[in-house]
């Protein structure tokens, strides 16, 4: 039967599979690519995370359905961890909830708080849940910068000013995934204050909160007075702790928003394994120098990124957090736009990384470098680069066929 589907239709090809069926390619024939796509931890998780869990699941009680909001000692020890870390009092009962990563927590609210033509404020560029959410639950999405800066509000007052209906929610996420921008407590500030103003609910996306590389953490929307009047948080400890396939993240902050959440997860699934849920505990209540190290770890690969390619040829800017880099495209090949220089990155240099537009159409002059291969592997790919980049290549010209050479 050939039918078409509303929501699916709403949904643009996905970039990524392009480059992705080019590197699964390359490697069938045996090609070593070097993969700075996908922001995948490649480290183990912390080992006393791990033993937690298998004893837990020697015990046949925890294999039944858990709790779909999560079990009371791991809400129990989120909060904890947002007080020491923020000096954030949380009531782990009415104002914290865990969910499947912060991804599923954003799309489940988003369908719980969502009508359709309702319009939602989001970045661009952008991690594509925070558009893509509330478009799959009916919204109209209206695009804000990313840069934490007096333009931003402007573009709130515009879109106060010119939307029908008035915006129900804004998406904020510093550090930010792609560009890796972060900001302060006085923008918390001024946002919380407007949005208040104007009745429009703020969804944090913090999920790299603790991947930093300077003395000043990066700050919580809810450490702002009165945040929690219109605010909820989202956290992840993908990053964190290398859990990433154990899908553990939360959502904390204004009780209307968590009830919400809590309502539509009810309906859709009984919570993360038990098990898993008392390892995340285990991880939130132990010792934390798993997480230095882990900060340490993608500091020390940053550090060899940005020196060991601006030295092949390629000056990118270093990232004060996130496990990215946020990389403008070199000039030369600035016509190609993401897609296609990637695409050439792959099949000349062997280096496989994001494009930029897969976050947005303002991101199309940038690709996206996770710090995902160690240090002798990006100075592998830095080799690579260098070679690519001054050897002559011949590339398309899109705009008129013709060939150009590129040195």
């Amino acid at each position: 039967m050939d039918q078409d589907f509303h929501r699916i239709k709403r949904l643009p090809p996905y970039v990524f599979n392009e480059v992705n069926e080019m590197k699964a390619n390359a490697r069938a024939l045996g090609k070593d690519i070097i993969d700075f796509g996908m922001g995948n931890p490649d480290q183990a998780t912390p080992q006393h995370i791990v033993n937690k869990l298998v004893e837990t699941v020697s015990d046949p009680r925890t294999h039944r359905y858990s709790a779909s909001r999560g079990i009371p000692g791991l809400r129990k020890a989120f909060a904890g961890y947002y007080n020491k870390r923020f000096n954030v009092e949380l009531d782990e009962e009415t104002e914290v909830i865990v969910t499947l990563g912060s991804k599923e927590g954003l799309a489940n609210l988003a369908s719980a708080i969502t009508s359709p033509g309702d319009v939602i404020l989001v970045p661009n560029p952008s991690y594509p849940i925070h558009m893509f959410g509330f478009i799959i639950a009916g919204a109209a999405v209206r695009n804000v910068p990313v840069f934490p800066d007096k333009e931003y509000l402007k573009s709130l007052e515009m879109a106060v000013t010119h939307s029908v209906p008035k915006p129900t929610a804004v998406i904020l996420n510093y550090p930010n995934n792609p560009t890796a921008i972060t900001t302060d407590l006085d923008f918390y500030g001024e946002v919380v204050d407007f949005c208040r103003f104007h009745g429009i609910y703020i969804l944090s996306d913090l999920a790299y909160s603790e991947v930093y590389f300077d003395e000043n953490p990066p700050p919580s929307i809810l450490e702002i007075p009165n945040a929690k009047e219109i605010c909820v948080e989202f956290t992840s400890m993908s990053k964190t702790y290398s859990m990433p396939g154990w899908r553990i993240g939360f959502a904390a902050g204004n009780k209307k928003l968590i009830t919400a959440l809590t309502r539509i997860k009810s309906y859709l699934d009984y919570g993360a394994f038990t098990p898993i849920q008392v390892a995340a505990s285990a991880a939130l209540n132990g010792p934390q120098d798993c997480v230095s190290d882990m900060r340490q770890m993608y500091k020390e690969r940053r550090d060899v990124l940005i020196s060991s390619f601006k030295s092949s040829g390629w000056d990118i800017p270093s990232p004060e957090a996130t496990m990215f880099a946020w990389a403008p495209i070199p000039e030369q090949f600035k016509y190609l736009g993401s897609v296609e220089f990637s695409k050439l990155l792959l099949s000349q240099a062997q280096i496989a990384v994001s494009p930029g537009v897969a976050f947005g159409e303002h991101g199309d002059g940038h690709v996206r470098v996770s710090l995902v291969e160690n240090k002798h592997r990006i100075r592998q790919a830095s080799r690579n680069l260098k070679n690519f980049l001054t050897s002559s290549a011949t590339v398309a010209d899109n705009s008129d066929n013709k060939k150009v050479s590129v040195s």
